[in-house]
């Protein structure tokens, strides 16, 4: 199934019914007098989060959704239906924004939360609404008012406890295939992954978290360089970060500074999540290169560095206990 995060649709309430002009008249009964009924409700469109989604494609064909108009009134006093609502299932995650993109309108991240996103019109009164001691015989009707429409966009930022984050080929994948069940792509050459992946850590049986992985950043990224900053919104809800360096390029200070350049030109608050900064690839470094970009590494970020190998092994389940730790912190101080 093709990962899509991002969709712009249309939606429509259901216009209210109209109300109606409509007498009473029987044989035998000498006063009739007004009866006409009132219409009924305009149905609402609804956007619910359900689990078992992962991505938002059903919206990229299916861009218009509208409810029925509310029945009308009818004569003997008879009120018209009201429409059933619409309702559209997204991944928990997904926001609702206005059409300018920026004004949030709904932030369903839990399971079976929903959001009236346009609100059905009333119905019309008929003219038995409007009879007086003074007018018992009114001639007016009511139109239903018109339903709510707009253009939205939904946005789905992945729910997930801990972030990879990193330069292209610094080993995000193979951590992440390593540490839980699943299995990204994996191969020797930049942007090996192309959209966001999720896996579930598993430390012990009643012990576990949601880890993402996301395509990885270059220099200039939140200028669009690569494919830029906007997978970046799916680690915007960790709790922690984990920065991944690759042990076997010549200067890993700078490719750690290049990446919280651009955490810190996307904003959202990335730059202050709490980070875990790992060298990887420590099965191809020598002895004395891993001392060497070990303490360069650990003077760039200004403080300890983890080493790991995604390979071998080595030093994973030692920073998964920190980030599970990092986790568990982050959790009690929301509780």
């Amino acid at each position: 199934m093709k990962f899509l995060d991002e969709a712009k649709v249309f939606v429509k309430a259901g216009d209210g019914g109209d109300g109606v002009i409509a007498f009473r008249r029987e044989k035998y009964i000498e006063f009739g007098g007004p009866d006409g009924g009132n219409g009924g409700r305009g149905g609402d469109v609804i956007i619910e989060a359900v689990d078992g989604l992962n991505t938002l494609i059903d919206y990229r064909y299916a861009q218009h959704f509208k409810a029925r108009k509310g029945g009308n009134g009818s004569g003997s006093d008879r009120s018209g239906a009201a429409s059933d609502s619409v309702t559209m299932k997204v991944p928990v995650g997904t926001q609702i924004l206005a059409e300018d993109k920026e004004t949030l309108l709904a932030d369903l991240d839990e399971p079976g939360k929903r959001a009236i996103i346009a609100t059905g019109g009333d119905g019309g009164h008929g003219n038995a609404h409007f009879k007086t001691a003074t007018n018992r015989s009114p001639r007016r009707a009511d139109k239903g008012w018109p339903g709510e429409e707009r253009w939205i966009w939904l946005r789905l930022k992945l729910i997930a406890d801990a972030g990879l984050v990193g330069l292209p080929n610094a080993g995000k994948s193979t951590f992440l295939a390593a540490s839980s069940s699943a299995r990204p792509k994996i191969a020797d050459y930049p942007f090996t992954t192309l959209h966001p992946q999720l896996g579930v850590v598993r430390l012990s049986h009643a012990e576990e978290f949601v880890l993402a992985d996301i395509p990885g950043l270059i220099e200039g990224a939140a200028e669009g360089a690569g494919l830029g900053t906007r997978f970046l919104g799916h680690v915007e809800r960790c709790a922690v970060l984990l920065h991944l360096i690759d042990g076997t390029q010549p200067d890993p200070g700078a490719a750690y500074a290049m990446v919280r350049e651009e955490l810190l030109a996307y904003g959202g608050g990335l730059a202050d999540k709490p980070e875990i900064v790992a060298l990887n690839k420590l099965d191809a470094m020598t002895p004395q290169a891993k001392a060497a970009r070990l303490k360069a590494l650990e003077r760039a970020c200004g403080g300890p560095v983890l080493l790991i190998s995604g390979v071998t092994g080595a030093g994973v389940p030692e920073a998964l206990r920190a980030l599970a730790d990092r986790i568990v912190e982050a959790r009690e101080s929301v509780a």
